[in-house]
């Protein structure tokens, strides 16, 4: 009995462990900004979901995360290939940022991409709604809204509407 039990206990050890050396890299906070390299931001975060080279040589990375894709990070960087940052997109100031007018791509840029289970096509309105999941400042889940022309892919609107999927129809939280 005893050797069962102690085997059940080096077992739980060896899953906390790749748990905590899973969730290191999560955000990249083992990362350290003008020293880290692209491979090590990868190896540390995995392949981004969208990349994208900038003239001068920097280079932007996203990385949609959290329980239920709540988060998004964006790896910037530099033209020497060494990190410059990581910001966490899915806030209030990134979403203000986004207005009538842009193009799909200058959202993509700033929020990353959208869950694809949220992209919907409205044939009658002939537009497309992209969808991101996000923890707002109280702490529970709530969807962030761009609709997009279908045609010409530039913003119509944005909005903001209440993730209601909990088991009591409620807004699920976001567990902190």
């Amino acid at each position: 009995m005893e050797d069962n039990f102690s085997a059940a206990k080096r077992g739980l050890a060896i899953l906390g462990a790749v748990c905590v050396a899973a969730c290191a890299g999560y955000g990249g906070s083992d990362l350290k900004p003008g020293a880290s390299t692209r491979p090590e931001v990868v190896a540390s975060m995995g392949r981004p979901a969208m990349a994208w080279k900038n003239p001068d040589g920097s280079e932007q990375l996203a990385y949609p995360r959290g329980p239920a894709s709540t988060q998004t990070f964006m790896a910037y960087l530099g033209p020497d290939g060494k990190l410059q940052r990581i910001e966490k997109v899915l806030e209030d100031a990134q979403f203000h940022r986004i207005g009538q007018g842009m193009h799909k791509d200058e959202v993509l840029r700033i929020l990353g991409p959208p869950g694809e289970e949220w992209t919907q096509f409205y044939s009658r309105r002939n537009e497309i709604a992209w969808s991101w999941l996000f923890c707002n400042g109280w702490s529970v889940q709530e969807f962030f809204d761009v609709m997009f022309d279908a045609d010409t892919g530039i913003v119509h609107s944005t909005g903001r509407h209440p993730h209601l999927k909990g088991p009591d129809g409620k807004e699920p939280s976001c567990g902190h």
